[in-house]
């Protein structure tokens, strides 16, 4: 039974945002935005945190602006915009696909298919070839009789 209560309160447990009451917008839409968009930017203190779930003063700051910007009337890509025109495509957790980001979407399916044939070539090269065989000659077989008797 005490199983089941944890199990029950770890599927309810809500990850804990770093986002102020004071931060929040008073439209509930405008706010479920700037969550979103908030998830996607990285905080430029911890680098591998959106600035959703950091507390880093920076991150306190692209919150707000993000929020300002919303308020303002801009589109969720506008604003996406004007943080990569300040801060450069590393504000983005996700960075966008385009000539300058195709290496760092390219390299995994490149790694993954040169390991496959790797592996491939590692099989092939593990089966053992076949050998004919050849059946004894009378002259062997009386060897061998003699071999094996001595």
């Amino acid at each position: 039974m005490r199983v089941l209560a944890l199990l029950l309160a770890l599927m309810t447990a809500t990850p804990a945002f770093a986002v102020l009451p004071g931060e929040r917008l008073a439209d509930p839409r405008l706010e479920e935005r700037a969550r979103a968009l908030s998830q996607d930017l990285r905080c430029m203190v911890c680098q591998n945190q959106s600035i959703d779930d950091s507390d880093a003063p920076l991150a306190r700051d692209l919150r707000v602006l993000v929020r300002e910007r919303l308020a303002a009337g801009d589109s969720d890509r506008q604003v996406l915009d004007f943080l990569v025109a300040r801060y450069g495509e590393f504000v983005l957790l996700r960075p966008r696909f385009g000539w300058h980001t195709a290496v760092l979407w390219g390299a995994p399916i490149v790694f993954l298919l040169a390991g496959i044939g790797y592996l491939l070539m590692a099989a092939r090269r593990r089966k053992p070839s076949p050998v004919a065989v050849t059946p004894l000659s009378d002259e062997e077989k009386a060897k061998l009789e003699a071999a094996l008797k001595s």
